[in-house]
C-alpha cells in the first residue's frame, strides 16, 4: 500500500475532485463505496446544506471520505465547525493560505491536503503542517494556476521539492493518464472533469452533455486578472474572454462576471449564459458513466499499461 492509501484508509490511489456544483453527497459516497475518495465540494454550499451532504454521505456509505473546503470561503468558520463536529476524517484545502486552519483541523484528528499550482505554494503548505499535496497542473478546470504550469512539469518539480506525498491533479482521466502521473513521483490521482459527468454528479445534465461534447481546443484559461479559470466555451466565456483582451480591468471583470454563474451554468444547466468549468480533458471522454465504472475502468487500464510497461525490453 502507498503512502496516500495508508494516509487516506483507501483501497485505491484515485480521488475525485471536490468540485462546486457537481460533488454533493450522491458522487462522494459512490466513489468511496467504489475504494476511492470521494469528496464532498463545499465551495458551491451553505453551512446548512454542507451539514446535510455530510449526513447523508455518511448514511451511503461507511468508507472514507473528505470535504474540499475553499480556504477563501466567506463562511469558512461556520464550515470547520461542522466538518469538526461531523468528524470528517479528511478535508482538502484549496484557494487559500493553508496555515490559518490546518493546526486547528489536525488537533481534531483530521487528515489535511492542500492544492497547489506552483512551488512557492507547496513549500507554505509543508510549511503549515499538510499531510499531502496536490499538485494540480495548467490543464485541469475550475480555478487554476496563473504560472500555466502543465502536469507534467509541475509533478517532478514538486515530488523532488516535498518530502510528503504529492497526489497529480489536472488531464488526468485514465489509466493511462494515472501511470504518467506515477512515473512523474505521484503517489496518487485527483481527478475532477471525469467524475463531473458521472451518473452521481450533481451537475445539471445539460452541463454533463455539454462535457461529453467538448472537442480539443473546447476549453480556454480566462480571468487571470482576477483568478484564473478554466472554461468551457459559451457565449458567457466568450464575452468574459474577449473582455480580458481587450483590457477591461480587474473592477470591470469582477462586474461583468456578476454572482451566481457557476451556479446557473453548471447546476441549473443555462449552457450559454452560465459558467462552465471544466478540464481540457474533457475531450477525450464521450459518455456519462456510473461513478464506480469510471473508477474500475481506470483502475484496471493502469494495470494493463503498467504490466505493458514493465514488460518492454531495452
Amino acid at each position: 500500500m502507498n503512502r496516500v492509501c495508508q494516509l487516506l484508509q483507501i483501497k485505491f490511489p484515485i480521488i475525485q475532485a471536490g468540485m462546486v456544483w457537481c460533488s454533493g453527497w450522491e458522487l462522494a459516497s459512490a466513489v468511496s463505496n467504489a475504494g476511492g475518495l470521494g469528496i464532498i465540494g463545499a465551495g458551491s454550499m451553505y453551512p446548512d446544506v454542507l451539514k446535510n451532504h455530510i449526513q447523508k454521505t455518511k448514511q451511503h456509505t461507511s468508507n472514507n471520505f473528505a470535504v474540499n473546503l475553499p480556504l477563501l470561503y466567506p463562511s469558512i468558520e461556520e464550515h470547520v465547525e461542522t466538518i469538526i463536529k461531523e468528524k470528517v476524517p479528511v478535508v482538502f484545502t484549496s484557494a487559500g493560505n493553508p496555515n490559518i486552519w490546518t493546526a486547528i483541523l489536525k488537533a481534531e484528528g483530521i487528515k489535511v491536503v492542500h492544492v497547489i499550482a506552483n512551488s512557492k505554494f507547496a513549500h507554505k503548505a509543508v510549511d503549515a503542517g499538510v499531510d499531502a499535496l496536490v499538485a494540480e497542473g495548467f490543464e485541469a478546470g475550475g480555478h487554476n494556476g496563473k504560472e500555466e504550469t502543465t502536469t507534467l512539469c509541475l509533478i517532478p518539480k514538486i515530488v523532488d521539492e516535498v518530502n510528503i506525498p504529492v497526489i497529480a491533479a489536472g488531464g488526468i482521466s485514465s489509466g493511462k493518464s494515472m501511470l504518467a502521473a506515477f512515473a512523474l513521483g505521484a503517489e496518487a490521482v485527483q481527478i475532477g472533469s471525469r467524475f463531473a459527468a458521472s451518473v452521481e454528479s450533481s451537475a445539471h445534465q445539460n452541463f454533463k452533455d455539454a462535457i461529453i461534447q467538448a472537442k480539443e481546443g473546447s476549453t480556454k484559461l480566462s480571468m487571470k486578472k482576477l483568478t484564473p479559470v478554466r472554461l468551457l466555451e459559451n457565449d458567457f466565456a466568450r464575452e468574459i474572454f474577449e473582455a480580458d483582451l481587450n483590457g477591461l480591468d480587474k473592477e470591470g471583470l469582477i462586474h461583468l462576471l456578476g454572482k451566481g454563474k457557476a451556479k446557473k451554468g453548471m447546476f441549473e444547466g443555462d449552457i450559454q449564459n452560465g459558467e462552465l468549468e471544466i478540464g481540457q480533458v474533457a475531450a477525450n471522454f464521450k459518455d456519462i458513466l456510473p461513478a464506480k465504472t469510471i473508477l474500475e475502468q481506470i483502475w484496471n487500464e493502469f494495470l494493463v499499461e503498467k504490466e505493458k510497461l514493465q514488460a518492454l525490453k531495452f
